[in-house]
């Protein structure tokens, strides 16, 4: 990129409806800011497509001129995957429209999209996509990998709910993917991640939701933290699908209905959803409240748009972060022991264990109904490494791969493809199981050079 003339960047930016950044730029800098302030690249081109059109612009210039090519839509991906060095960032962040039909309970929703814009405009209409459960994610990028969050054991994944969408290929060529329109195209994006071009327009099937949602938090001291995961362990076996209750292992923040001498201290947060009344959702939490004795509880109505932001503080941009992962079909008491040995001993108050509760509707298909596999998932386990100052960077990640390999011989021997840091390109055919030689296969056809490649990869000459 380096050595590419003057005038022929200047011939594609006029091509373009959106402006094109380049190093020495005013907002370069902000351009290239993701959410994981470990990854640090600095792009030749950063292109803000304004549209469809600019996106198969510029496909058709880094493919012509052997560019390097990463795509932007939240800049959320742990693995940074958004940038790549000395080459072209397409950024979507321009494109967020979301258009909801609430007759037909659909939404269109742009390829540069977050979960707040989503949650924003459906919520207006009493409807919801399952989505995540941090409204700064991208909406693209959260799909393309599975995607799974509260409405998940209910309506299943957001791959679950996607009816189709628009993909600019690598020949710079555009494509309506659905079950009828190139249904390998389509059932590729449903979980293989942004190897197959780039969707610029997602549309999802919307289902009753809110405005009111009853949730919150119940938090146990880590004193009883064994006796507590036993208990929700057995617990969510029998939990109804319209139900879902995640575990959190870190260090208290200083949450307003939490005394001040917890603040700081170990704790185990069981955090509870349903979209039924709180009256509705009181046998399940007088259940929870038995698992232990509480240090401080806060359930109750809320907008379902205020829960989806609820752990934003948490997850904020430009601190530093490493994850680790495991998928799990059940807990085991040895799996918990090792969970509560390294929660116990987290380097620093930002890092976390989670259990992501799946099962349910995310279960009822079968794993070659999607490229998503993991139909016999329970949680999707991710150790959270948090930190900011980059002299504490051996610590997290020493931990964060101890604990990893501590709890591999009691895990399902998956992972969940989005929560995959950028050197564990290894653990591809464990986020593609039975479903990898079929996209290898569709990866050669739509990409054979594999132009989209800074991603978690499936090479076509694999």
């Amino acid at each position: 990129m380096t050595n590419m003339k003057n005038e022929v960047v200047a011939a594609f930016k006029a091509t373009l409806r959106g402006p094109v950044l380049q190093p020495g730029d005013p907002n370069y800098d902000d351009a290239r800011a993701i959410w994981n302030a470990m990854i640090d690249r600095r792009p030749a081109l950063i292109v803000r497509c304004a549209g469809t059109a600019d996106v198969v612009s510029s496909v058709n210039f880094a493919r012509d001129n052997g560019l390097p090519l990463a795509v932007k839509g939240g800049g959320h991906n742990i693995a940074g995957s958004a940038l790549c060095e000395d080459g072209m960032v397409i950024d979507l962040s321009a494109m967020r429209d979301v258009h909801v039909d609430p007759r037909a309970r659909l939404a269109w929703v742009g390829g540069g999209a977050l979960l707040s814009d989503v949650d924003h405009e459906t919520q207006s209409c009493g409807l919801a996509v399952p989505l995540g459960i941090n409204s700064t994610t991208g909406a693209a990028g959260l799909t393309l990998g599975g995607g799974f969050g509260w409405l998940s054991r209910m309506h299943g994944l957001a791959v679950d709910n996607l009816v189709g969408a628009e993909v600019v290929t690598a020949d710079g060529k555009r494509h309506w993917a659905s079950a009828q329109d190139e249904p390998d195209l389509f059932w590729a994006i449903r979980g293989g991640g942004g190897n197959f071009g780039v969707v610029t327009l997602f549309q999802f099937a919307l289902h009753p939701v809110g405005p009111e949602v009853t949730a919150g938090l119940v938090v146990f001291p880590a004193a009883q933290a064994r006796e507590v995961m036993r208990r929700y362990r057995d617990f969510v076996d029998v939990l109804p699908d319209d139900a879902s209750v995640w575990a959190v292992l870190r260090q208290a923040p200083p949450l307003p209905f939490l005394a001040p001498e917890v603040h700081g201290t170990a704790i185990v947060a069981l955090a509870v959803f349903s979209p039924r009344t709180p009256e509705a959702v009181a046998p399940l939490l007088e259940q929870i409240r038995s698992f232990g004795q509480p240090v401080g509880e806060h359930v109750g109505a809320m907008p379902y748009e205020a829960w989806q932001k609820a752990f934003d503080p948490l997850l904020a941009p430009g601190a530093r972060n490493y994850w680790k992962s495991h998928n799990f079909t059940r807990l085991s008491d040895k799996a918990i022991d090792v969970v509560l040995r390294y929660a116990g001993a987290v380097p620093t108050p930002h890092c976390e264990i989670f259990l992501g509760l799946i099962g349910g509707k995310a279960n009822a298909r079968a794993p070659g109904d999607t490229a998503y596999p993991h139909r016999n998932v329970q949680f999707a386990m991710n150790v959270h490494g948090r930190w900011i100052e980059a002299s504490d960077d051996d610590k997290v990640v020493s931990w964060a791969r101890e604990f990893f390999a501590a709890a591999a011989p009691h895990a399902a021997g998956s992972v969940y493809i989005n929560f995959l840091t950028q050197d564990e390109g290894a653990r591809i055919h464990e986020a593609y199981g039975p479903n990898y030689a079929r996209l290898v296969g569709i990866k050669q056809r739509y990409d054979p050079d594999n132009l989209f490649r800074f991603n978690h990869n499936i090479r076509p000459d694999a």
